[in-house]
């Protein structure tokens, strides 16, 4: 932690800081409380600007999309701005207001306390050097140029040494019954059973299991509502000195743990939270059940609204359970619920939209993000490609593959190995051209495809092919490029799926059929 009479110093973590290029545009940048403090972790584009200057965020939608894309242990911590302005002072002011103005956009606490944030500029008519500033309370008077630049060598050690992820899924199902003679009334019983939910995490009788998603850990931990409700404020201070004498969060992990070689979102420790009601707790005024019979007075019906919420936190190891689930998981939930309501309001009545969550690692990304996506038509809809595209615009991410996909989540809880016999590793080949030499042709060119590839090839899955069934081996191996490169989810055909319905074809167009496996197929 940066002294208070020391110079500040920024830490950056991230390895590209700058995803604006040859263009004016601000940047948000996003650094943790668990944190010193100006630790840059990464940086997202501001999408949504005012139509008369383009340095000039929407607040409003900026709030919106930041508070369901960043998870919770994370928040904005400064901006940086790239214009063709030379005077740095006047422009990193700027950028430091924009940031203070969208922290309060972003939080329900409106005494935000003394904020420390970071402006930074990039002038297009010089070096495109950044240039580094901090101020307190986003006042220009008390900005400060900075100096003391350190860069982290390994950032994913940095970050998954000190912190873990803790993981949170909740299915809300809200029945409501309108009149069917004003239906507009939906929407505001819409409003109060959403209400209802948000106000069960107060409720002394929740009762959350904790664990770890680890093969082998300490056991669960069960809090009750009262040991959620203990905490009252919001501020930074009481995120990095909670109570000490409750279970911390590295309960759950060894300390020993070596993440030098951390490759994936996967390694990271995980705790897993769940929510229970518990109805079975003593009352302290003995009663018997009671049930009451409303009968409605017009015609009525009934709408069930399903919501799939899904959240990810990150929060310091050395904080407390308690304090992580109160001021991490159940505000997360409560926003996520609000931004599914917020999607879901306008078209209530018009059908059952289906919102689902989705956790993401994009590559040079340190931390994983969180998207909503309407699938009622599938992700090829026109609609979800435009979200997709403004995701890579924001995060700086290369337009010709994609990266955001529903085949590019993240798998933390081993979804997408729920077989009972899951294989470990693969029994084909990967990439097969990386071993072969050149042939050595004089004027010869070589070609390679980008990406990765699994090479099927003859006698595969026990299959004597061998000679004839080339056409089958080249189409799996191409459509195995396709899923890892995570154009499709599908899994690669089977020799004999492609035979059949290759004879099905021909079939419906009354050409012969051939016997399986026969040798004339080819």
């Amino acid at each position: 932690m940066v002294s208070e009479t020391q110079d500040p110093t920024i830490r950056i973590l991230c390895r590209r800081l700058q995803i604006i290029k040859n263009e004016s545009g601000l940047q948000w940048l996003i650094g943790s409380p668990f944190f010193p403090r100006h630790t840059i972790i990464s940086t997202f584009r501001c999408i949504h600007t005012t139509p008369s200057n383009p340095l000039s965020p929407d607040f409003s939608k900026e709030s919106d999309d930041i508070r369901t894309l960043l998870p919770k242990g994370f928040e904005v911590i400064g901006a940086l701005i790239v214009e063709n302005d030379g005077n740095l002072d006047k422009i990193a002011g700027e950028a430091i207001n924009a940031a203070c103005n969208l922290k309060k956009s972003l939080s329900s606490d409106e005494n935000l306390g003394n904020l420390e944030l970071v402006g930074a500029v990039v002038d297009l008519n010089s070096a495109n050097d950044v240039r580094f500033f901090v101020s307190k309370d986003g006042k220009l008077g008390s900005l400060q140029s900075v100096s003391s630049i350190m860069y982290e060598d390994k950032p994913e050690k940095y970050i998954w040494e000190r912190g873990c992820l803790l993981r949170c899924a909740l299915h809300v199902k809200l029945p409501l019954y309108y009149n069917t003679s004003n239906p507009d009334d939906v929407h505001e019983i819409y409003m109060r059973a959403a209400e209802a939910v948000a106000s069960k995490f107060k409720d002394p009788q929740v009762t959350c299991l904790i664990e770890a998603l680890a093969e082998t850990s300490s056991g669960a931990i069960v809090l009750r509502g009262s040991d959620l409700n203990t905490y009252s404020s919001n501020s930074s201070s009481e995120l990095k000195d909670s109570d000490t004498k409750a279970l911390l969060c590295s309960y759950f992990f060894s300390m020993s743990k070596d993440i030098t070689s951390f490759s994936s979102i996967e390694n990271a420790d995980k705790i897993q939270v769940s929510f229970l009601l518990n109805k079975s707790i003593n009352s302290a005024k003995p009663s018997a059940p009671i049930a009451e019979y409303y009968p409605a007075t017009q015609e009525t019906e009934l709408l069930v609204i399903g919501h799939k919420l899904e959240v990810l936190c990150y929060a310091a190891k050395d904080l407390s359970l308690a304090y992580s689930v109160s001021k991490l998981v159940i505000p997360a939930l409560l926003d996520q619920l609000h931004s599914m309501r917020k999607v879901i309001m306008p078209d209530l009545l018009k059908g059952h939209p289906e919102w689902h969550p989705y956790h993401f690692l994009p590559p040079g990304l340190l931390h994983p993000i969180t998207v909503l996506y309407e699938l009622s038509y599938g992700e090829t809809e026109l609609k979800q490609v435009e979200t997709r595209r403004s995701l890579h615009l924001r995060l700086g991410l290369p337009f010709d593959r994609p990266l955001l996909r529903i085949s590019n989540a993240i798998d933390l809880v081993g979804k997408k190995n729920t077989g009972s016999s899951v294989q470990k590793g693969s029994s084909l080949l990967k990439d097969a051209h990386l071993g072969i030499p050149c042939s050595g042709v004089s004027g010869g060119v070589s070609s390679l495809v980008q990406g990765s590839y699994e090479y099927y090839h003859y006698l595969h899955e026990g299959l004597d092919d061998s000679g004839w069934g080339c056409a089958y081996r080249s189409l799996q191996t191409i459509i195995s490029w396709f899923k890892l490169q995570n154009y499709t989810s599908i899994d690669v055909p089977s020799h004999s799926s492609l035979f059949l319905k290759q004879e099905t074809a021909r079939y419906k167009s009354k050409q012969t059929p051939v016997a399986i496996a026969s040798k004339g197929i080819a």
